[in-house]
């Protein structure tokens, strides 16, 4: 069977990354501007995210608004929106079952067997949610328009928040892919399961 400390140091990894997925969806920081303005009292910074765009001054104050409603949205930002959204919900199931399939818990330790492909089955959800926060970035229009040339955006902070959360989902959900039990560890936990059976059938004299 796999080391439960493997199980567990998986399982934070991953917990960790679907934590930064939820901070990287949040953040407006997605792509910013460079601060234009002649004056530097009146230098303006612009950050736009999936749900919001703000505005931040030389003085410290910020503003920020929300999108449209979802119909008028570009199809970058609908297709970054889903990807995120998907992400987070996949990595809160895989966060329920590798809790369930880990050695290091109780819940349903009657088959060792069991608990590690329900371990397994936590860490492909993991790696499954990995790959939709890394492709989210991608799909996020970056560049919009080169004719205005005090809105030229670069990659802001949330990206690389993204980015490192994504590699931790998935460096954890391959961690917790390692409980994959083999077929004389199948052998000896089904035995295992046969003798701990209560015995029901009592004979009378």
């Amino acid at each position: 069977m796999a080391n439960a400390g493997l199980q567990l140091l998986g399982y934070f990894l991953a917990l960790g990354g679907w934590v930064g997925t939820i901070c990287s969806a949040a953040l407006p920081q997605w792509k910013q501007s460079s601060y234009a303005g002649d004056a530097i009292i009146t230098a303006v910074g612009l950050y736009e995210g999936l749900w919001m765009s703000c505005a931040s001054q030389s003085t410290g104050q910020v503003q920020c608004k929300l999108h449209d409603s979802l119909l008028s949205l570009d199809v970058h930002l609908q297709t970054s929106r889903a990807l995120m959204v998907v992400s987070i919900l996949m990595g809160f199931v895989g966060v329920i079952v590798s809790v369930v399939g880990m050695k290091c818990t109780k819940v349903g330790d009657e088959n060792p067997v069991v608990k590690s492909r329900i371990a397994v089955a936590g860490g492909v959800l993991f790696l499954i949610a990995g790959k939709p926060n890394s492709g989210a970035p991608c799909t996020h229009k970056l560049l919009p328009d080169f004719d205005d040339s005090l809105n030229l955006y670069e990659f802001g902070s949330a990206l690389f928040v993204g980015w490192a959360a994504a590699s931790l989902t998935m460096l954890g959900g391959s961690f917790l892919c390692c409980s994959c039990p083999t077929h004389t560890e199948e052998r000896r936990g089904q035995q295992h399961y046969r003798q701990s059976q209560p015995s029901t059938a009592r004979e009378y004299v």
